[in-house]
């Protein structure tokens, strides 16, 4: 069984080549090398691309995850699934080039996934570091709040659930560090390799993505009011209405992101540790 597809500028890249031969054979800056998945930066054709190539998980690893309650990822198809439905209702994501599955045996699939280089880029977190210390405008940071609840409600309306939602997987298309910026640059949602894709949602899918946003937004300097901001863009209706309606999602999604929170102070893994930053252990203020 096959599967490929190869955008137009990627088909002519590779005419007459087997894809499968050409995306293996590319060579770049290593970005990731983990287990059986590697994620380089590579050029193709004088162009900047990202490419993810996939070998075959082994059994071990498949009933690793179904004994613990898992789906397993087997490869690049996920993220590609993902990537089109996303950039189909008009929400950023990695532009795909190319993909392409071949396999019939799940713990032994290859595949391979090209995606456009958005650089020059930064992510949210980068973005975010320094906010405690130097607040960007107030316009600036509500735009930016409202963004990425959109793109989350957005995602979610879809039937689409992350695994990986943190702001580090948010990519603003500028290398402009005046913060007005961004209100009008693009934004992108990025690391889709463990997505899920259902008519609707789960809830406690939803808990998980939203707690998992919310936790890597804990130390960067935003209020109670920008958090409420945050989840009236995010229902899309009257706060009042949200907080009565919703008040289980939410309670469990910061019970989860403070539990998340706790776990990374403990092992010294927040951004503003590993910066060497000083951060407080009270949330929001």
């Amino acid at each position: 069984m096959q599967e490929v597809f190869l955008r137009d500028d990627l088909a002519d890249a590779w005419a007459g080549c087997d894809p499968f031969d050409a995306a293996f054979a590319l060579r770049g800056e290593l970005a990731r090398d983990v287990a059986s998945r590697q994620t380089l930066r590579t050029e193709i054709a004088g162009r900047s691309y990202y490419v993810k190539r996939h070998e075959g998980v082994g059994w071990a690893e498949i009933l690793k995850n179904w004994l613990a309650g898992k789906r397993p990822v087997l490869g690049a198809e996920n993220e590609y699934r993902a990537a089109l439905a996303l950039a189909a209702a008009g929400i950023n994501t990695l532009p795909v080039a190319g993909f392409g599955q071949r396999g019939k045996n799940p713990a032994a699939l290859q595949s391979f996934l090209v995606t456009d280089d958005l650089s020059p880029a930064r992510s949210l977190e980068e973005i975010c570091l320094h906010w405690p210390e130097r607040p960007p405008p107030v316009a600036a940071k509500h735009a930016l709040i409202r963004r990425v609840a959109q793109m989350a409600a957005g995602m979610h309306a879809l039937g689409i659930n992350h695994r990986d939602f943190y702001i580090c997987h948010f990519l603003l298309r500028s290398s402009v560090e005046d913060e007005a910026d961004l209100v009008g640059a693009p934004l992108h949602l990025i690391d889709l390799h463990r997505a899920q894709i259902r008519s609707v949602v789960p809830r406690r899918w939803l808990v998980k993505d939203l707690g998992g946003l919310f936790f890597s937004a804990f130390d960067i300097g935003l209020t109670r009011r920008d958090v409420l901001r945050f989840v009236k863009a995010y229902f899309g209706k009257p706060l009042r209405q949200v907080l009565t309606e919703q008040a289980e999602l939410l309670d469990s999604g910061d019970k989860r992101a403070k539990a998340l929170y706790g776990k990374a102070v403990e092992r010294r893994q927040l951004p503003r540790q590993v910066a060497g930053l000083p951060f407080t252990r009270s949330v929001f203020s």
